[in-house]
């Protein structure tokens, strides 16, 4: 591998964030479950983990702020534009692997 200064990684690093986003943002029929299921992360999470890197850089964000950032538009907005219901599949695939986590986690 190519070395890589410090600065210039954490600006790639930056850029693939920046273009995860995007494509979640364009990919509106990915529902949030569908994420979780098969990746284990979901654009809340994203949101999540957006704002507990805020707190540590000692910057306020709320939820909804961490969220608009990635949803591209107020949370609650997106839910009512694209979130559809989930599959019986979907929410058994979720408490299946929900409950997994919490065991490992234990």
């Amino acid at each position: 591998m190519a070395a890589i200064d410090p600065k210039t990684r954490v600006e790639l690093e930056a850029a693939a964030f920046r273009r995860l986003v995007a494509h979640l943002r364009e990919r509106t029929d990915v529902q949030n479950i569908d994420l979780m299921n098969l990746a284990g992360f979901c654009r809340n999470c994203l949101s999540n983990w957006y704002q507990e890197a805020a707190v540590d850089r000692g910057i306020t964000l709320s939820k909804n702020e961490s969220r608009e950032i990635v949803y591209g538009m107020p949370y609650a907005e997106w839910q009512q534009r694209y979130q559809t219901e989930a599959s019986p599949e979907a929410v058994a695939a979720f408490a299946q692997s929900s409950a997994h986590t919490a065991k490992d986690k234990a």
